[in-house]
């Protein structure tokens, strides 16, 4: 198993991002995902990734992709840029990788398929807070947002306890929002609207609304995460 250096600037990304497209699966910055990288593109993609800037970019394939998922089907407009945390390659060739979300992207335009992989001209998009909204409003805005998603949560022995902690280590509104969207079972295309939203206001009043509009209570992703084949 190798870990990689974590820390990251956007002038280390080129503007040319490896896409991974996945169909069910909607990345945020601040968040870890674990894969399992076998198809023979995707492979040379993080072979490349590995070599080069540990940066691969997590889309999603838009509706209507299952006729054409071994070919280049459509991707939405917006993807997370990850770094790679961890990789092991097995005995077979194929990896396992753990990769931690950084920056929101808007995919621009793809470039010829001169790769076996997808590569996107793309743009980071960084968060936006309206300059109307004053430290107090945000801190309220965390308050109401941690404690849907404490509503929301099955009952886990300590989980509580774990995020009154992450409230508490100075985490910002917009990476609350980030985690909690990635966290709980939301629709895909909320989830997609979520990552699309610059604004932290917005983006967590929307979280918001989902989380309290549900039917039922949700579940939470698993800690460490399930692997998302691919």
């Amino acid at each position: 198993m190798s870990d990689e250096p974590l820390a990251f600037s956007p002038d280390q990304f080129s503007g040319l991002a490896r896409v991974f497209p996945l169909p069910n699966l909607v990345m945020f910055p601040h968040v870890m995902q674990a894969l399992h990288i076998f198809e023979p593109r995707y492979r040379a993609m993080f072979e490349e990734a590995i070599e080069e800037d540990r940066l691969i970019a997590l889309g999603s394939l838009a509706p209507g992709w299952e006729g054409d998922y071994e070919g280049r089907p459509p991707l939405r407009p917006h993807a997370c840029l990850c770094r790679i945390a961890t990789h092991q390659r097995t005995d077979d060739g194929t990896y396992n990788v753990l990769v931690l979300g950084m920056r929101r992207l808007r995919l621009v335009r793809e470039l010829p398929p001169k790769k076996l992989f997808r590569v996107v001209e793309s743009e980071i998009i960084d968060d936006v807070e309206p300059p109307d909204s004053g430290p107090d409003a945000a801190a309220g805005l965390q308050l109401r947002l941690l404690t849907a998603f404490k509503q929301a949560m099955p009952r886990i022995p300590n989980a509580y306890e774990q995020l009154d902690q992450l409230l508490g280590s100075q985490i910002t509104l917009g990476m609350l929002a980030d985690i909690v969207a990635y966290t709980i079972d939301l629709d895909i295309e909320t989830k997609v609207k979520l990552l699309a939203e610059s604004d932290v206001v917005r983006r967590a009043l929307t979280l918001l609304e989902a989380i309290q509009s549900r039917p039922t209570a949700g579940q939470v992703r698993r800690f460490p995460p399930d692997f998302s084949p691919n």
